[in-house]
């Protein structure tokens, strides 16, 4: 909704029904409602609000046709409101109001929105599984056997057409659909919505999404045609390393279930599901596989075959597969989209109608490609990479996956080629037996991930770490698609728990991923096995093993950071008999509280650099932790005797850590990084020892040049250790570090994206193994959430939850001389940066409505801290002002402030 004229006014804006803005379709009986207020006065706050629901918009302004209406509510509460209306009917569009009142009682704003829900009850479908006859299999020309891009493919992928009559023009069409497979859905000539790849990947065999489409629009009357292309996807495709197709792990073909649901004005119903009557047949699309690529051969293009038609040929009946609908839930988080497109930046002609294409930046997706005045049937080959080696596509590290597109041409003016059921991680193309001439606008690359919305942003006076940031935001980009990937190029893109838990904290600053993680982390649940043990990926592909320390432990670190980040109380609440099994799994394995037994394949600091931290310190500390949250989490769900209960566990897991691996000088077991970090993140040491744990490990980065050993699990503790505990001049000199093993090795040598080990290529050994090697992986840009926590400053306090209670730190250092960060929060826009100039500090602040803050300031002189050029402790907003030891700290209600004080003493070990 449009801001109101009066930015002084609180008003609500950004509504969300289950953290989607106008979901289409869910599932949820009892769905919760949220918005976040804005305005620009100081100390803004909701004192109490209102919701009210119709069936249409406009009744929304008639009391006697409303569905339902809350009523005034004195409540400051705005995020994720329970439901408390009548039953929900399936397959209904709400529409609702919120109304607010702010702290003084004076009525602010309002703003509107809908959601729509889906089919709630299995009687609701009456659709049927379809799929290809296999009488028909041998009518299908394969793939040709001696074409080395299609040798591991299978049968053409499903073209299937229903046509129907329509007495008249219809007031409201929806199509719910799915397929055991991934689909495109068509009517009457047009694509149907801008998801790919859906119904994306979940644990088939407990949970099949389906989508809902509102295709009034394109129903038309008389006769009309339904159709969709159906590829083999995540159900029966490459998955993963495994040289297997996905048809040992889900079924042996794709199939499509759909229910078109069409309203008339006078009330009547016409339902077109999918059923015998159902026709298919081969088209253009000769093979599609997500790790291979996609087949085209333009000249077997059937026109108009997904719109009426006369005198269309060739289709057959389907066979009916299967009557039940199986496990089918509706989507509950945005789908995969194209987000952007992306020019070619470059195109070098490396031989006869050979050209390699750089689009200037590693991403994933997909290439839409021009093709002017060819003759039928030239073959053209689309290859892609991340990276060059001598002026050619490096290749080795794709390992199975042939990431290779091919298209024939169909002859004329002008072909518009592009994949549409294959995704590739690449910066390089290669296009080989490109008739004419390749320019830069005939080639694009288009962006394809999961369309979890943006929120965040961060920047600073150093163009190297703002590149670092954008790294780690395209690494987000591209491996958040359907799960989080671990890679996006070779034959794997499993869903690996730790990879996930580390970055999710960095994930939820750059966008809203309160949606997508929920969902995953059904997954997650589904995996677990009867004794307790999560497993190394969700879904469960590929590898079928109890989980390792620090990756079966996402179980209990996501569900909890979604509580105190989004305040997903439901989430933490579904997972925690899960997140309890696991730590029970644990303890009974491990009755002496040494995480030493059952540690599935123990990977420790995974990719740790020149060191070896101890594997049963990291699981031990692990362990800890997964009980203290476990602790935490019984606590915040009411559940007393369980919180007592882990909270004595923790202690115990604590004091066996302290006598098994710290020794009375500070020390830990293994004198790695890591293994400091752990110690020290986790709050595993005695606190008369932390000071000299610090010393230990200062000491070792310094030994080292100011370099780094950590790998997956150390990274993401690194700097905010450091900065936490008086030592951020290190934490910078890491952060601003070029020589290996650093981010900006990788940066100064053109990354783009974050890569998967800090070695992946140096000027000393070239590229690393080929065995394992991606260029875009998102983990070791774990460092992210302390870009924004404490570079820029924006964080939360310990008993703050959805950053109800705002902790802003901003901590000048290194060769910065401003950062700066915003964040779209649960609650609002959250802002904070800082600039030195002239001895000065300033600090400006954005606090949402409702919420407050605890900013510190830095500062020699405590004494000088001004808000708005007056003294801080007169302004309005400024609750209370602190003299600390490190400078002083402001209590402010919500608002717009700028600070400025005498700026600190500054000590840098940032290289020049």
């Amino acid at each position: 909704m449009t801001r109101a004229v009066n930015s002084l006014l609180l008003h609500p804006y950004a509504l969300q029904t289950e953290q989607r803005s106008e979901p289409l379709g869910i599932g949820e009986r009892h769905p919760r409602l949220s918005w976040k207020l804005h305005s620009d006065r100081r100390g803004a706050a909701q004192s109490a609000y209102r919701i009210t629901v119709a069936e249409r918009a406009a009744d929304l302004d008639d009391p006697t046709r409303l569905v339902w209406d809350g009523g005034r509510q004195e409540s400051g509460v705005s995020l994720l409101v329970p439901w408390d209306g009548p039953t929900l009917k399936s397959a209904l569009r709400y529409h609702w109001r919120v109304e607010v009142w702010d702290e003084t009682g004076t009525t602010g704003g309002t703003a509107q929105s809908w959601f729509e829900t889906g089919l709630l009850h299995q009687d609701d479908w009456s659709a049927v599984w379809v799929g290809r006859d296999p009488v028909s299999l041998p009518h299908f020309d394969p793939p040709q056997d001696d074409d080395p891009e299609s040798s591991a493919l299978q049968s053409p992928p499903l073209q299937l057409r229903r046509a129907f009559d329509v007495r008249s023009q219809p007031v409201r069409a929806r199509l719910y659909a799915t397929a055991r497979g991934v689909y495109e859905p068509h009517l009457n000539g047009s694509r149907i919505g801008a998801a790919e790849l859906s119904p994306g990947w979940t644990e088939y065999h407990r949970r099949l999404q389906y989508q809902t489409y509102d295709v009034t629009d394109l129903v038309t009357e008389g006769c009309n045609v339904l159709a969709a292309i159906v590829a083999d996807g995540w159900w029966c495709g490459y998955i993963g390393f495994d040289p297997r197709r996905a048809a040992q792990h889900y079924g042996d073909g794709p199939a499509f279930l759909a229910q078109l649901v069409i309203d008339f004005a006078d009330g009547s119903r016409q339902v077109v599901a999918t059923d015998a009557a159902w026709t298919e047949q081969p088209g253009a699309i000769r093979a599609a596989d997500l790790l291979m690529g996609q087949i085209v051969d333009a000249r077997r293009h059937t026109p108009g075959w997904d719109a009426p038609t006369p005198g269309l040929t060739g289709f057959r009946p389907v066979a009916v597969l299967h009557t039940e609908h199986g496990p089918l839930v509706a989507e509950p988080d945005n789908p995969i989209r194209v987000t952007r497109d992306l020019p070619a930046t470059a195109v070098h002609q490396q031989g006869p109608g050979r050209y390699i294409v750089d689009f200037g930046q590693n991403m994933v997706g997909r290439v839409q490609l021009t093709v002017r005045n060819a003759e039928p049937g030239q073959r053209i080959v689309l290859r892609h990479a991340e990276v060059l080696n001598d002026g050619e596509l490096y290749l080795d590290n794709l390992r199975r996956a042939r990431a290779a597109d091919v298209y024939t041409t169909g002859g004329g003016d002008k072909e518009v080629f592009e994949p549409q059921f294959t995704f590739h991680g690449f910066r390089y193309v290669e296009v080989d037996h490109y008739p004419g001439e390749l320019t830069a606008i005939d080639v694009t690359a288009r962006v394809l991930h999961s369309d979890t919305p943006w929120t965040g942003h961060f920047e600073c006076s150093d163009p190297t770490v703002n590149q670092l940031q954008s790294n780690i935001a395209w690494g987000q980009r591209g491996n958040f698609l359907a799960v989080p990937t671990d890679c996006p190029q070779r034959d794997e893109r499993l869903g690996w728990l730790a990879d996930a838990q580390i970055f999710a904290p960095t994930a939820s600053r750059n966008a809203d991923v309160s949606a997508f993680f929920a969902r995953w982390m059904r997954d997650v649940v589904d995996g677990q096995d009867p004794d307790g043990a999560f497993r190394d990926v969700a879904p469960i592909v590929t590898l079928d093993r109890e989980a390792a320390p620090a990756w079966g432990d996402a179980g209990v670190i996501i569900p909890w950071h979604l509580w105190r980040t989004y305040g997903d109380l439901r989430a933490l609440d579904h997972s925690f008999e899960a997140m309890a099994a696991w730590v029970e799994h644990i303890r009974r394995h491990n009755p002496d509280l040494r995480w030493r037994n059952r540690t599935g394949n123990s990977y420790g600091d995974w990719l740790q650099v020149g060191v070896n931290t101890p594997r049963d310190l990291l699981a031990t500390a692990y362990f800890a932790r997964s009980t203290q949250i476990v602790a935490e989490a019984a606590e915040v769900l009411g559940r007393l005797d369980a919180s007592a209960e882990y909270r004595t566990l923790h202690a115990a897991i604590r004091s066996a850590f302290i006598e098994s691996y710290v020794h009375d000088d500070g020390t830990v077991e293994g004198g790695t990084q890591a293994g400091y970090l752990l110690a020290l993140a986790f709050g595993l040491l005695p606190q008369r020892l932390v000071e000299a744990a610090i010393g230990h490990l200062s000491a070792d980065i310094e030994k080292r040049n100011t370099t780094l050993t950590t790998g997956f699990v150390g990274t993401a503790l690194l700097c905010p250790v450091l900065a936490d505990h008086g030592r951020a001049d290190l934490a910078y000199a890491l952060l601003h570090q070029h020589e290996y093993p650093s981010w900006g090795h990788s940066i100064r040598h053109g990354a783009t994206t974050i890569w998967e080990r800090w070695d992946g290529w140096t000027s000393h050994s070239g590229f690393q193994s080929a065995a394992m090697n991606s260029f875009n992986h998102y983990s070791l840009g774990s460092v992210g959430d302390w870009l924004f926590g404490r570079v820029a400053g924006i964080d939360q306090t310990p008993g703050s939850v959805a950053y109800g209670e705002l902790l802003l730190r901003p901590l000048p250092g290194g060769r910065l001389t401003w950062a700066r960060a915003e964040q779209e929060t649960a609650r609002g826009r959250v802002a904070c940066g800082w600039s030195l100039a002239d001895g000065v500090i300033t600090v400006t602040a954005t606090v949402p409505p409702g919420a407050t803050a605890v900013v510190e300031i830095p500062t020699v002189d405590s004494s000088s801290v001004q808000e708005s050029s007056s003294p801080a402790a007169s302004r309005p907003g400024v609750l209370g002002v602190q003299p600390t030891p490190a400078g002083a700290t402001l209590r402010l209600a919500s608002g717009h402030y700028t600070i400025s004080a005498i700026a600190p003493e500054l000590t840098s070990l940032a290289p020049q």
